[in-house]
């Protein structure tokens, strides 16, 4: 967690619409009322691969109505792997996501994977971490839950 960055003061997240599982649009500003965590990540990016089970096993110690994971998928025509590389990694807490329209690295600001933005339950950036981290220590889940209130 030494390399995630405050946002300050927090601003604004601009409401990305992208696609969950079952390919029906999704907008992080429905999302508002619980705490996010968005990570942009693919399947073909080593340091996003190594990430996903802490990932997965931060979003099962947070309780879902408050926090919410966000693993969006930048897989493109790579999509199809998706699905089958989270039953391969048993990843069970973690929704399945797509980027709509390869949008979400311009509209968030992202230049390099993996890189996660931690949301307020209000909608604001309240900082971000580029680069993959283990999310589920003690200090990742102190954050996860201070993001919460």
């Amino acid at each position: 967690m030494k390399r995630f960055k405050l946002t300050r003061p927090p601003k604004p997240v601009p409401d990305l619409e992208f696609l969950d599982v079952n390919d029906q649009p999704v907008r992080l500003s429905e999302l508002n009322g619980q705490a996010r965590l968005i990570n942009l990540w693919a399947t073909w990016c080593a340091p996003c691969v190594k990430e996903m089970p802490s990932l997965d096993r931060l979003q099962a110690e947070m309780p879902r109505d408050r926090f919410l994971v966000i693993p969006i998928s930048l897989d493109g025509p790579s999509k199809p792997k998706v699905a089958p590389f989270y039953k391969e990694q048993n990843l069970l807490s973690l929704r399945i996501y797509y980027d709509k329209g390869r949008k979400a690295m311009s509209t968030l600001g992202v230049t390099l994977l993996p890189t996660s933005i931690l949301v307020d339950p209000e909608g604001r950036e309240l900082g971000r971490l580029e680069g993959d981290a283990d999310w589920d220590t003690p200090e990742g889940l102190a954050l996860m839950r201070a993001a919460m209130t």
